[in-house]
């Protein structure tokens, strides 16, 4: 067994893959292997990989057909040997000390789960985000990942029994957020979390690639409703913890139906019905943008028209 498994789930990801790969094998850590997951690439990802697997012994490649990134990384961690899991996206990149400083972290601690810091790349500019996750108490680690901390597996090193002795699995229906949904399932559970507040990881926001984990689309946010379905399931033993931050997730949703380019009057009031009322009483927009509470508010009790005439007033105000 080695001591850390590296999933890069990979699609069309041909200009950013050599950056990424060459980072993942500069590490200064000797004990690890690197799993390439190409999900039915078209470009030339599926290529590189393979060249990569005969030249570099760290090196695995594992093709299927195009299923979406949790299916990517949920054959990645059935693939994985390591002590450890952490995963890096195909059009990102690491720094050569990672996996070193979170496995003596986690060495140190004995923790299941190392949780870190991490960058954002801008054309003209690097941002580090800041985790300052030290929570003690299972619930307050959970609401932080659901408000301000990173949901991905990126910047988190998990010891791997935590998930496969109970059975935890990427939820394969969802293609966005289904990082999020993992790492609460095995929070869940009571594993122990520390953090390293130390950053490795170069998280790619200017780059036009392709990559499975980039962009917007319908289907994503149909996965982002799953999503918020499947953590009512999870947390359904201790909800009351966790109401007042899901309420905020379905009117985010009910907020994005409204403004975006997949707006219909059926979708929007029969999505989280049961949050409409709470949402009209409760649910503040800031103050700059009280016209567009007042327009979903109008949609919420049945004045569509109106409310579509008061949102194109708010755009054409703004655009003035």
């Amino acid at each position: 067994m080695v001591k850390v498994s590296i999933i890069v789930p990979i699609y069309n990801a041909e200009k950013y893959l050599h950056r990424c790969v060459d980072s993942l094998l500069a590490q200064d850590f000797s004990d690890y292997e690197i799993l390439l997951i190409d999900d039915g690439s078209l470009d030339a990802s599926s290529k590189i990989c393979d060249d990569y697997a005969q030249k570099e012994c760290k090196v695995k490649v594992f093709h299927q057909k195009n299923s979406g990134v949790a299916a990517a990384r949920q054959l990645g961690i059935e693939q994985a040997q390591g002590e450890y899991t952490i995963h890096v996206d195909a059009d990102d990149w690491v720094d050569a000390a990672m996996l070193k400083e979170l496995w003596s972290k986690a060495e140190d601690t004995k923790a299941d789960m190392v949780i870190c810091d991490y960058f954002e790349e801008y054309q003209n500019k690097t941002k580090r985000i800041l985790q300052n996750c030290d929570y003690l108490k299972k619930s307050e680690l959970i609401r932080a990942l659901l408000q301000q901390l990173h949901g991905s597996c990126c910047n988190k090193l998990v010891k791997r029994a935590c998930y496969n002795n109970v059975g935890i699995k990427f939820d394969t229906m969802v293609s966005y957020c289904e990082d999020l949904l993992f790492n609460v399932s095995v929070i869940q559970t009571g594993i122990k979390v520390v953090y390293l507040p130390m950053a490795f990881y170069h998280y790619d926001q200017y780059s036009n690639g392709t990559s499975l984990v980039k962009g917007m689309s319908i289907k994503k946010l149909m996965s982002r409703i799953q999503v918020i379905k499947s953590l009512e399931h999870i947390l359904k033993e201790d909800l009351s913890m966790y109401e007042d931050l899901l309420f905020l997730k379905k009117a985010k949703v009910k907020d994005d139906v409204f403004f975006g380019n997949y707006y219909s009057k059926e979708l929007f009031i029969e999505l989280f019905r049961e949050i409409n009322h709470q949402y009209i009483a409760n649910y503040r927009f800031p103050k700059d943008k009280r016209p567009l509470q007042s327009a979903v508010c109008l949609a919420l009790s049945g004045y569509y028209g109106l409310a579509q005439a008061l949102f194109k007033l708010y755009k054409w105000i703004r655009r003035a």
